[in-house]
């Protein structure tokens, strides 16, 4: 591990004053994805800047009914909150179907969704990975891809040694929820205060699959909002995996339907980003939820999807999976159709 300074300021607004000023600077929260990639030589920080104890670790109401969670709640806090049950139990489920119960104490909701990539090949400093190293390649391009992204890549054979190739999935449980539920994300940064819709955080790689969100060095999460959803919405959140535990999903679909038919979808485990399914949406908006009419609206969504081939077999499968959720988990929030 590289050796690296460490810094508790007094409040955020100097905290971001400090990684702003520093390229080598990054903040500290839960640490749960941050540690691991200090150990493995993924991240190599200067200096380390903890803001554990300046955000607020509150879930407090708001007039219109929904809810700002500050960013140094807990998983496990915000899982167990009643009105999260509650109210929007798509997050409730999506939160408690990620990692460990010792994890989910530790985790932040600032920090859980800008966890990094699981990608193998990222993990492994000894390969080239144009998200660790931009302009290195990317070894994940006809390697292991049963776990990388068929939707937003650049091509089914995207050239490996391209400077923007990179097939990577994104890992959060907690951020396909977010991105249906349409939340607001709060941001202090060195020029005062923004929020940004959760479902334009995070970007696909682009030219610079180094950069996995929309935020700018030195920005910092300070809280997240979630609107009010109409009065008997229903919502749920399904994860298919290699195993019934502590695994990455295959893919996921987090749900959410109101009665007026405005259908929210969102995917994980097939994009660099939470995936927001708005062609489907279009298609399902005020149509009965029958299992015709939701297969067509996501092989339309699915339409543009390019499957990796791989030395496992690729991920192809994942076309076939991801419309077998969305029906299984549509099929049980509106039986009635």
């Amino acid at each position: 591990m590289k050796p690296f300074a460490y810094a508790r300021p007094a409040d955020v607004a100097e905290a971001v004053r400090t990684v702003a000023g520093d390229p080598g600077a990054v903040f500290l929260g839960g640490g749960t994805n941050l540690v691991d990639h200090l150990k493995l030589g993924v991240a190599r920080p200067d200096l380390v800047v903890d803001v554990r104890r300046l955000t607020a670790r509150t879930i407090v109401d708001l007039d219109d009914g929904g809810l700002r969670i500050g960013a140094a709640v807990t998983n496990a806090e915000l899982a167990a909150d009643r009105r999260v049950r509650e109210r929007y139990p798509v997050l409730a489920q999506a939160l408690l179907s990620g990692a460990t119960g010792q994890l989910r104490n530790q985790a932040t909701t600032g920090g859980n969704p800008l966890q990094r990539t699981r990608c193998a090949y990222f993990q492994d400093v000894t390969t080239p990975c144009n998200k660790r190293e931009p302009g290195s390649g990317c070894t994940a391009v006809g390697g292991s891809t049963r776990n990388h992204a068929i939707l937003g890549t650049p091509g089914a054979l995207p050239d490996p040694t391209a400077a923007e190739t990179c097939i990577a999935t994104h890992p959060s449980d907690m951020a396909v929820a977010l991105a249906a539920l349409d939340a607001l994300v709060h941001v202090q940064g060195p020029a005062g205060e923004r929020l940004v819709p959760f479902p334009e955080l995070h970007r696909l790689p682009g030219d610079d699959p180094s950069r996995d969100t929309v935020l700018a060095h030195g920005e910092l999460i300070t809280a997240i909002d979630l609107p009010p959803l109409p009065a008997g919405a229903r919502s749920a959140y399904r994860k298919v995996r290699d195993r019934a535990s502590y695994a990455f999903a295959l893919v996921s679909v987090a749900a959410v339907v109101p009665r007026d038919g405005e259908v929210r979808l969102a995917l994980g485990g097939v994009a660099h980003r939470p995936w927001r399914a708005r062609r489907a949406e279009e298609l399902l908006r005020g149509a009965v939820l029958t299992e015709h009419a939701v297969r067509a609206a996501m092989e339309a969504e699915l339409a543009a999807a390019q499957p990796q081939p791989g030395v496992d077999g690729g991920n192809g499968f994942k076309i076939t999976l991801v419309q077998r959720t969305v029906v299984a988990t549509l099929r049980d929030l509106a039986p009635e159709a």
